[in-house]
């Protein structure tokens, strides 16, 4: 069952230019329904704000969105959930500079901040991660990540996703649930996708406090037994 409140988490979503409107607009509509905090972020070149354009391929003036905050200044160990968003903004976020005077190496693609940021994220199971669409070619760079995971994703993405070692899977939803991972189909499943972050942020808070509360009554009865 879907919750009715996520009591005031933090939901982190990457985005870049060729974002898709409808998409973060779901994400913002959505989690502020169910009570979270949504932060747009990206990589913001050591300005204060940056202003990202939307794809458009139907002939309308792109849309735009200014982001303000920076993921390499927080910790992605404050947030529920992190969420790399759909179209092309995985690729425009994997960009990296090679060290001054030296010629690019694939190793260095492993660098980039976008790619480290959601590799930090992958390495905690207390968060939530997200990817829709094109969205896991975050973690393509660094294909261990990716390797015996459950996914959906794209055509597009496919071999690429494939290569990494994740284990394709189809779902009527659209959407596959592999633990602390989500990914979704296309923009078209958003709001499965969504529904599915949620009801896994739900059951790991969940599971968090019958552990907690199951370690507070066994100190309890040690403490009894103790005096």
């Amino acid at each position: 069952m879907i919750p009715r409140s996520l009591g005031g988490k933090k939901i982190a979503i990457l985005l870049e230019s060729e974002f898709i409107p409808e998409e973060i607009e779901a994400y913002q509509k959505r989690f502020s329904e169910l009570q979270a905090t949504v932060h747009l972020m990206s990589r913001l070149w050591n300005q204060p704000s940056v202003r990202f354009f939307s794809d458009e391929d139907t002939g309308n003036t792109p849309r735009t969105i200014d982001v303000n905050i920076d993921f390499q200044n927080v910790d992605v160990n404050d947030y529920a959930a992190v969420i790399m968003t759909a179209n092309y903004t995985s690729v425009r976020l994997r960009y990296f500079e090679p060290p001054t005077g030296q010629p690019i190496s694939a190793e260095q693609v492993r660098t980039s901040p976008a790619v480290q940021f959601y590799a930090k994220a992958m390495a905690n199971p207390r968060i939530i991660k997200g990817a829709l669409c094109h969205g896991l070619w975050i973690l393509t760079p660094i294909p261990e990540l990716l390797k015996d995971r459950q996914v959906i994703c794209h055509e597009v993405v496919l071999a690429d996703i494939l290569n990494a070692g994740a284990v394709y899977t189809t779902s009527p939803t659209g959407v596959v649930v592999d633990g602390d991972l989500v990914t979704g189909r296309s923009k078209h499943e958003v709001e499965p996708f969504i529904d599915a972050i949620t009801e896994q942020i739900q059951q790991l808070s969940t599971a968090t406090n019958r552990f907690s509360n199951r370690r507070a009554t066994t100190s309890v009865s040690r403490l009894k037994v103790a005096s």
